[in-house]
C-alpha cells in the first residue's frame, strides 16, 4: 500500500485531540513512506494531516475541485495539486490514485466519500482496504449502526469487517496492509442458488 487516500473534516472539530491524531497519522504515513492523497484543501483535519506528511518529509497529493480553489483553500506546500471540475470527479481520481482508504472525523461530506468507497468494495468494484480511525471515540455510534445493520440483515456479516476500525493510527496502517477482501456482494440468497 503506496498511496492512501484519507477522508476527513475541513474543520479541526470540538477537541484538540482531533487535530493531534490526524498530524499523528499523517507522521506515520511518511514515516512509512507512504503517500498522502486527500482532497487538497490547508485547513481543518485535512490541512493538518497533509502538513504533517510534508514536515515529516513525505509525499502529499491533493485532489480539489477548482471552485474550492477560487475560495482559497487549496494547500499551497503540496507536492502535487490536481485540479478537477467536480466533486464526483474528485472522488474518482481519488480512488484510482489510492491503494487503501482511511477516515477521520468529518461531517456529512466525510461520510458521503467514505460511504460511496465502502459500497464500492461491498460490490467488488476495489479490494482495497477502508480503514475507520476512531478518533476520541468520534465513530462508536457508527460502528453501532454498522452492527445494527448486520443484526437486521441490511448489511452481510462478511461485508461487516469491511470497515476495519482502530483508535491507534499505525495499528490501523497494519490492520490495512494485512486486508484480505472478502468475496464479492451477492444479492442471491441459498434458495436461489
Amino acid at each position: 500500500m503506496k498511496h492512501v487516500a484519507v477522508f476527513c473534516g475541513s474543520s479541526d472539530g470540538a477537541s484538540d485531540v482531533y487535530r493531534a491524531e490526524a498530524r499523528l497519522l499523517g507522521a506515520e504515513l511518511a514515516s512509512r513512506g507512504m503517500t498522502l492523497v486527500y482532497g487538497g484543501a490547508s485547513v481543518g483535519l485535512m490541512g493538518a494531516v497533509a502538513d504533517a506528511v510534508l514536515e515529516a518529509g513525505g509525499r502529499a497529493v491533493g485532489v480539489l475541485p477548482r471552485f474550492l480553489q477560487s475560495r482559497e483553500i487549496a494547500h499551497k506546500g503540496l507536492s502535487e495539486l490536481i485540479l478537477v471540475d467536480t466533486m464526483h470527479e474528485r472522488k474518482a481520481k481519488m480512488a484510482e490514485l489510492s491503494d487503501g482508504f482511511i477516515v477521520l472525523p468529518g461531517g456529512p461530506g466525510t461520510m458521503e466519500e467514505f460511504f460511496e468507497i465502502y459500497t464500492w468494495a461491498q460490490l467488488g468494484l476495489h479490494r482495497k482496504p477502508c480503514g475507520i480511525l476512531n478518533v476520541n471515540g468520534y465513530y462508536d455510534p457508527l460502528v453501532a449502526l454498522f452492527d445494527h445493520m448486520a443484526e437486521e440483515r441490511f448489511l452481510q456479516d462478511k461485508h461487516r469487517g469491511l470497515a476495519l476500525v482502530d483508535a491507534d493510527a499505525s495499528d490501523l496502517l497494519d490492520r490495512c496492509l494485512a486486508y484480505e477482501p472478502p468475496t464479492v456482494k451477492t444479492y442471491l440468497t441459498e434458495k436461489q442458488t
